[in-house]
């Protein structure tokens, strides 16, 4: 009765039963993995962002595919004034969440059964997408020495007929790595070559763990590129379901780009009004927001790198960028067993590496937006186990 697509495995892992049965019995859990920023105790104004909804334009329904034009121009806005290159609003188109704009993306790029790069390890709502999508996305590596790095000879050889596009994420999550120039440059040379795109996810672009300035992609003119972000992260707002893909590249490859995810939009209008209309403070909120949210990535990462130190039993990775932190494991366990195991000895919840599919077991992932006291205790927790 129900489509391929959807044909994913449904019953409840090991890792969520013992998650479940931990909450049940009662017993407090330093939970390392959270990731949703309104639930982890930062300031937000309430009294401008309610008042922002009170906007009576929203009373009048006014249908633009890629969003009213004045959302748009806060989007170039934000792009000036943070990162000081100029976008066009035209080439903005406004989403509900980065994975429609992905879906939009994939769509405008693919026939069904086509192929697109993906980084592993990386984020893994990714397959529900292409799933979702009728694509097939096909890994390519990210190695570690001292450091994060593309993998450009796992990347070619995964390159097919069918490849359409090579997905970046700037900086990737989980592994906290930019996408340093010398890496941009030799994907635009192989794009170019290859008539392939760019997909460029850049929701914690603005989370570096140091001042070092990372340049974005919006402006990347040297293949067609699709970058993505959204309020999110920018903005610490998830619930406002705000996100936009903006198009760059050669013309007129670009034009044609824009006009026909125009027509993809127009075919959904999924974006509500009021929200638009309140989206010029929402996104100021970022002025406030985000300062909170780096001052505790950073202070997490920092007394993570001291406990750490030269524990050659959990090893920390570098990282560059934001919200999660990677350690690395000397067990016999597998991930799941891991997490399992530091969930039932010491009450600390950990992501498995498996999740972000690492391609072995020896892998934890930590949520650096986690509030400082139970980061510190999970911490504490973590280094005092035997396990790890």
């Amino acid at each position: 009765m129900f489509s391929q697509r959807t044909n994913w495995k449904l019953s409840r892992n090991k890792y969520t039963e013992a998650l479940e049965g931990m909450r049940a019995s009662g017993e407090p859990i330093a939970d390392l993995t959270i990731s949703n920023p309104t639930q982890c105790g930062f300031a937000y104004d309430a009294e401008r962002i309610l008042a922002a909804f009170g906007n009576p334009k929203a009373l009048t329904y006014e249908p633009e595919a890629k969003g009213l034009l004045a959302a748009r121009e806060e989007v170039a806005r934000y792009y000036k004034e943070d990162h000081g290159v100029t976008v066009d609003p035209d080439a903005v188109l406004l989403t509900t969440s980065t994975s429609e704009a992905y879906s939009y993306v994939f769509r405008l790029l693919c026939n069904a059964h086509d192929e697109i790069l993906v980084p592993k390890p990386s984020y893994p709502l990714f397959d529900f997408l292409g799933d979702l999508q009728d694509v097939s996305l096909i890994p390519y590596s990210l190695e570690y020495a001292h450091g994060w790095f593309v993998d450009f000879h796992s990347l070619i050889r995964a390159l097919t007929p069918r490849t359409r596009a090579v997905l970046l994420v700037h900086p990737n999550n989980p592994t906290g790595s930019y996408v340093h120039a010398e890496e941009g440059n030799r994907l635009n040379a192989l794009c170019r070559e290859r008539g392939l795109a760019l997909i460029v996810d850049e929701v914690f672009l603005d989370y570096g763990l140091t001042d070092t300035r990372r340049e974005s992609f919006v402006t990347n003119e040297e293949c067609l590129t699709f970058t993505l972000s959204g309020l999110s992260k920018i903005a610490a707002l998830p619930q406002m379901k705000v996100a936009w893909v903006t198009t760059s590249g050669p013309e007129p490859m670009r034009q044609s780009a824009i006009e026909r995810l125009e027509i993809v939009a127009d075919t959904y209008l999924s974006l509500n009004s009021p929200t638009q209309w309140a989206f010029a403070e929402l996104l100021e909120q970022r002025r406030s927001l985000r300062p909170q949210v780096l001052e505790r990535v950073r202070r997490n990462w920092a007394h993570l790198q001291t406990a750490m130190g030269r524990d050659s039993a959990c090893g920390l990775l570098e990282a560059e960028g934001g919200w999660y932190a990677v350690l690395r494991v000397s067990s016999d366990y597998s991930d799941e067993e891991l997490a399992i195991a530091l969930l039932q000895k010491t009450h600390t919840l950990v992501h498995p590496g498996h999740f972000y599919d690492f391609a072995e077991d020896g892998y934890i992932v930590l949520s650096l937006i986690t509030p400082i006291a139970e980061f510190a205790r999970g911490v504490s927790c973590l280094k005092e186990s035997a396990i790890a």
